[in-house]
């Protein structure tokens, strides 16, 4: 067995259950295997050994009181997977599917995502099983200040800064913060996506669909395409599916499918986004309600259908392994010629496969979707210093970002030999500059 294939059946073993990060580490692992090959050092300072393993795990209960007075327990998780290259950040999500292996799988994802921005930001990710869907204003602020009580204690500026993800917007960032200042007596910028009164930047709401709109435009740049007249497929309805067809329409695209959890919607003459931002940032209601405007347009409730609709440009942006190997397949059918990755891990090993083999260009999450990080980045950048940017200063940071993310991967998978394959550039480009900060830090690196 080679040095990756023993490393990998250890990863297994230590983490049985936890499918997402096995399918992550293996990802990565299978990419990196030349740069180890090419760098013995690293495999003597056990390098790809420590990066699998969190530098901490931190698992909480987390009691909060609903409107009816009834003690409720939910389980909460931060796991700090590496600070080689700076403090932990990675975001909170809220939602039932939340367990060890989802919030680690994320938190390693993190590492990478964060490195190919650029800003010096290591990896981590929090969580917990509560579901605010359905709950009352006072019952999520309750139940954020209990999450904090417990989380403050590991935070800080230069030590770990959580953002929102799913299920954590504005109205969780803004309680728990409020309750992080209250326990510490400080106001440090220890969570971004913070409100724009206090600290928070320009962009940031956006920044996930726009940076991953961005990518995909550097894709086809490569194949000599724009964006003109391109019809797109955007699956989601949250705030990165909503700002990604926002930025597609922007650069000439007509996207017409979005989806939430119970179907989708298909309107070939074009998502009224209006309509979309009414329904599910004002109402909270259901994308099903769209047709009820929209007499054109088409509701299914099997949102997985999504995928058969012709385009030329997919964004999966609602959750990991959202398109399987037929969905891939009916994408390439069907003409897709460019993929970039809004969600995290929204596509199995099998479907990316199918768009490699097929030559669709395919742009992974930990680059595609790194523009939310890389904001929360400036975000920090802003608040260190007491200033604030404006929305096109922070815009064109950004859209540089996503511009060397694209160059960097591009770069580090036509010197390993596998040219177009944004896969393997990305997690190479990730994978070397924080394998050498851990190298010259040495053992605790």
């Amino acid at each position: 067995m080679s040095y990756v294939s023993d490393l990998m059946t250890a990863v297994e073993k230590r983490n049985t259950n936890e499918p997402e990060f096995i399918q992550a580490v293996k990802e990565v692992l299978e990419s990196i295997e030349p740069v180890l090959d090419r760098h013995p050092e690293y495999k003597d300072a056990g390098i790809a050994e420590r990066i699998v393993e969190p530098e901490r795990q931190i698992i909480f209960r987390i009691p909060w009181q609903d409107d009816t007075g009834k003690i409720n327990v939910n389980r909460g998780f931060r796991v700090e997977f590496n600070s080689a290259i700076g403090p932990y950040k990675g975001g909170i999500r809220f939602h039932p599917s939340v367990y060890l292996g989802i919030i680690k799988f994320l938190g390693f994802e993190q590492i990478f995502k964060n490195a190919l921005t650029g800003i010096p930001m290591g990896g981590g990710k929090g969580g917990s099983d509560f579901d605010p869907k359905g709950k009352s204003d006072a019952e999520v602020m309750r139940f954020c200040m209990s999450f904090m009580t417990e989380l403050f204690r590991h935070l800080g500026a230069n030590t770990d800064v959580p953002a929102g993800d799913i299920g954590v917007g504005g109205r969780e960032i803004g309680y728990m913060f409020g309750t992080f200042k209250k326990i510490t007596n400080r106001f440090e910028g220890v969570l971004t996506g913070k409100g724009l009164t206090w600290g928070g930047s320009l962009v940031r709401t956006q920044a996930t669909g726009y940076g991953c709109v961005y990518f995909v435009q550097e894709m086809l740049k490569t194949i000599g395409e724009s964006y003109k007249d391109k019809t797109a497929v955007v699956s989601g309805s949250g705030n990165v599916a909503i700002y990604t067809v926002q930025k597609l329409y922007q650069l000439g695209a007509k996207p017409v499918a979005m989806s939430d959890s119970n179907g989708y919607i298909h309107d070939p003459d074009g998502i009224n986004l209006d309509t979309v931002r009414q329904i599910k940032e004002v109402k909270r209601g259901r994308i099903k309600e769209y047709i009820d405007i929209h007499k054109k347009a088409k509701y299914e409730d099997n949102w997985t259908n999504i995928w058969k609709i012709k385009c030329d440009v997919a964004f999966p942006s609602a959750t990991q392994n959202e398109i399987d190997k037929a969905s891939a397949e009916a994408l390439v059918s069907n003409g897709c010629k460019a993929v970039g990755e809004g969600a995290n891990m929204p596509s199995t090993p099998e479907a990316v496969k199918v768009f490699l083999d097929n030559k669709v260009l395919f742009g992974p999450a930990k680059a595609a979707n790194a523009g939310g990080v890389a904001t929360s980045g400036l975000e920090m950048s802003q608040n260190a210093a007491f200033t604030s940017w404006s929305f096109d200063e922070v815009d064109k940071k950004l859209y540089n970002i996503m511009i060397n993310i694209h160059e960097a991967a591009k770069k580090a998978a036509e010197t390993y030999g596998t040219p177009g394959n944004y896969v393997n550039g990305a997690n190479i480009a990730g994978f070397e500059k924080v394998a050498k900060a851990m190298f010259d830090q040495g053992l605790f690196g």
